[in-house]
């Protein structure tokens, strides 16, 4: 993606197995491209906890010292990227406390969308918050909930939860991974040696020599104890809402999820592209690196010649010292290099797997005309974004995504581009496999699988859209 949405986590587990910090840490690691901010893990050694948490990337936050001083054959791990909540140590995930049935441990993917009305509530009984993530909540439900039984307890305080929600858990009797009833978030099971591993990708089952077993169903509870496994259901529901834009773009390539391969599936979103507006040209260029697989599907069925024309550079930190005079576009020259030899005199299919507010992808496209190109004929993997994510996708309100506020004419205009063709919503469906109850493309279409409980009732009260969309804009923007 030219113009980079940011991913919300990556959730990791691991039980019964020894050394299970740096299998956690390896696993973490793999999921890195899911969250940014910070990581954590949290082990269980014998009946006790240890952790070790961080700013920043996972290999900056952990080394061997530290590894070491997390014993223990069971783990959770997290990767963070803020959606709710501020970026800080204190948000820094796997949550961990203690309470009146022990210790708990918890990792979370996603986002809830009754936060507002569940913390109010809880802080109206007295619970006293220690964090600002939307992820603590679940801990203050199973505090108050009267069920000796941990496992039904938890089940309980799950259903009180509405939105998006893959987690991993760990307290001194179980690992348990977990899904909303929609499946929103991706989590998958896994065996390592002669014990269990939950991942939101398959990747990192990979590096740590596992093998994949399925998916997690939504609804569904993944409980490991010391000498067994069992699957339980605390909530069922008619459809599934799981997030097609992972296979757009979120997920690694090389990964597994919702039952499906990642790369085959993008492939063949370039393959619908050329289906649905075949176009001359003389090369296919792929925005690097997420719309690669794209471009090779496009290639493939076109016959047109895939070329790297673009360079992206690996190596930016997260920050970079800017020159004191000013270089026009710089963020965008330090991220992308043309290579003329490719571009120079050619008619050229640009291939990029979405546009969010279309400023980066403008400046690739002069950065591409600079070069020589000819002709520039943008094809998007993925349909016209029309609204805001609100299940852990950190997108811009409505009236920032160009294709909300924009015709198709307009954005072709705005970017200077000979032709723009976005894939379609039907054309997607098709790609990948799977109807539109099998997926939530809320994204593309406007049609959310779950409101915000305030949204929801203004609805039923005939409130009008104007109203409405001035509710959206101060629930998803709220700063707890």
């Amino acid at each position: 993606m030219s113009e980079t949405l940011r991913d919300y986590c990556g959730v990791f587990a691991i039980a019964n197995v020894e050394e299970a910090s740096h299998l956690t840490y390896l696993g973490l690691y793999t999921l890195q491209h899911r969250g940014q901010e910070s990581a954590g893990i949290v082990t269980c050694g014998g009946r006790h906890p240890y952790q070790h948490h961080g700013m920043g990337l996972v290999a900056d936050v952990f080394d061997e010292e530290n590894l070491n001083k997390l014993p223990g054959d069971s783990a959770i791990g997290h990767v963070r990227y803020s959606t709710t909540g501020s970026s800080n140590l204190t948000n820094a995930q796997p949550i961990m406390c203690e309470y009146r049935r022990g210790w708990l441990a918890v990792a979370h993917n996603g986002n809830l969308i009754n936060t507002v009305q569940l913390r109010n509530e809880l802080e109206s009984l007295g619970s006293i918050f220690r964090t600002t993530t939307d992820s603590e909540i679940l801990i203050h439900l199973l505090a108050r909930n009267p069920q000796t039984d941990f496992l039904i307890a938890l089940e309980e305080s799950l259903q009180r939860l509405q939105g998006a929600f893959s987690m991993v858990l760990m307290n001194e009797d179980y690992v348990i991974g977990l899904r909303d009833p929609l499946g929103i978030r991706p989590l998958s099971l896994g065996r390592c040696k002669d014990g269990y591993v939950f991942a939101s990708e398959t990747c990192a089952f990979d590096i740590i020599g596992a093998e994949y077993i399925r998916t997690v169903e939504p609804g569904e509870m993944v409980i490991v104890t010391k000498d067994s496994i069992e699957s339980r259901f605390f909530a069922t529901h008619e459809r599934k809402a799981q997030c097609i834009f992972e296979l757009v773009y979120f997920s690694r390539p090389d990964s597994h999820i919702f039952g499906r391969e990642v790369n085959p599936a993008r492939e063949n979103l370039g393959r619908m592209l050329w289906k649905e507006c075949p176009t001359e040209g003389d090369v296919v260029v792929p925005v690097p690196d997420s719309s690669v697989c794209s471009a090779i599907g496009y290639s493939t069925a076109s016959g047109i010649p895939f070329k790297q024309g673009i360079i992206r550079s690996h190596y930016i930190g997260r920050t970079f010292i800017e020159p004191s005079q000013s270089i026009r576009d710089f963020g965008a020259k330090i991220k992308y290099s043309p290579v003329r030899s490719v571009l120079e005199g050619k008619r050229i299919i640009v291939i990029d797997d979405s546009i969010v507010r279309g400023t980066t992808i403008r400046k690739i496209v002069k950065m591409l005309r600079q070069a020589g190109a000819r002709e520039i004929h943008l094809r998007i993997a993925s349909p016209v974004w029309i609204e805001p994510c609100y299940y852990g996708i950190d997108t811009p309100e409505r009236s920032r995504l160009i294709g909300a506020t924009h015709s198709l004419e307009e954005i072709k205009k705005h970017l200077r581009v000979d032709t723009l063709h976005y894939l379609s919503v039907k054309g997607l469906h098709e790609a990948v496999g799977g109807s539109e109850d099998e997926f939530c493309n809320a994204c593309f279409s406007g049609k959310y699988p779950l409101l915000f409980p305030e949204m929801a009732e203004m609805m039923t009260q005939g409130h009008n859209g104007k109203e409405v969309i001035e509710a959206e804009k101060r629930l998803v923007h709220v700063e707890l």
